[in-house]
């Protein structure tokens, strides 16, 4: 697999979360979360939406492990709305890889991304979460990244 090395700036998201079982449910929250972000005029071209696993499945019971979905906002967006609530992001260098955006290339991205970046020397940085993103130039490619701290 190959990705490229991104030093990304802290940020500030508008978020919704799901707790339970990653899969089906997940996919359920971005539609909706999608849904909000169009009613509020923020589904722009330069929109970048996170969907961000907060716990690892191996280690977190499914009924405890929780999902996220956020867009990021500048910091005068003025949150008005009680279905979001804001996350602050941290900046730092992340390994981005870029796959194709369906769900088999997920799961095998996610299988293979960590033994490649042993390979590489790199380490992930357990204090930050891998996001996944979703920007519209390359959702229209049928394109996604996964971005690793490291």
């Amino acid at each position: 697999m190959t990705y490229q090395i991104e030093e990304m700036t802290a940020g500030r998201a508008m978020s919704m979360r799901r707790t339970g079982s990653y899969g089906p449910g997940s996919h359920v929250l971005m539609e909706t979360f999608k849904e909000w972000v169009r009613a509020n005029d923020l589904f722009t071209d330069s929109a970048v939406i996170l969907g961000i696993s907060q716990d690892h499945p191996q280690t977190t019971p499914p009924e405890r492990c929780r999902y996220d979905v956020c867009i990021l906002v500048s910091d005068d967006y003025l949150q008005t709305d009680t279905a979001v609530t804001e996350l602050s992001l941290p900046g730092g260098k992340y390994a981005v890889f870029s796959i194709p955006h369906t769900a088999e290339a997920v799961q095998k991205a996610w299988n293979d991304i960590f033994p490649q970046l042993a390979v590489d020397g790199l380490t992930l940085d357990p204090s930050r979460p891998i996001l996944e993103r979703y920007v519209p130039a390359m959702l229209q490619k049928h394109l996604c990244e996964i971005c690793v701290p490291v």
